[in-house]
């Protein structure tokens, strides 16, 4: 059983789930899609980020959390352990746990892309380092 009890429910999408603006975040709008509170996960966090054309996330790192993006929509220059990388719809990119990484929307369009962390990250301040 999850931590939602009898009120779980595993089917979600972005018009169900309360928007927000993460920190160290430029122009980002996110939608926790699976997590603790929406599905009563506990060993995975999916995310779906909107950016806008020339804002991201910047400099900064997740001490003991793995991160995955899969681009949607746009392109976006991602940057991690000394590689970069410009990402279009179908690309993806791993960020390792405690390594420095950033992530910025080169598009026209907003960029969708779909963000997975394990252990969830939950924008906890104390799960982020800024570069």
């Amino acid at each position: 059983m999850t931590s939602l009890g009898s009120r779980a429910n595993y089917f979600v999408n972005e018009q169900s789930v309360t928007p927000y603006h993460p920190a160290n975040h430029t122009g980002t709008t996110n939608f926790r899609l699976i997590g603790p509170e929406t599905v009563g996960a506990a060993k995975v966090e999916l995310v779906l980020g909107v950016i806008e054309k020339g804002k991201g996330a910047l400099p900064h790192s997740h001490p003991g959390i793995e991160q995955v993006c899969y681009m949607l929509e746009g392109r976006a220059l991602a940057e991690v352990g000394g590689q970069a990388r410009e990402l279009g719809p179908g690309d993806c990119c791993f960020f390792p746990a405690d390594l420095l990484h950033s992530f910025t929307v080169t598009s026209d369009t907003p960029a969708r892309v779909l963000v997975i962390y394990s252990p969830p990250y939950g924008e906890s301040p104390e799960h982020t380092v800024k570069g």
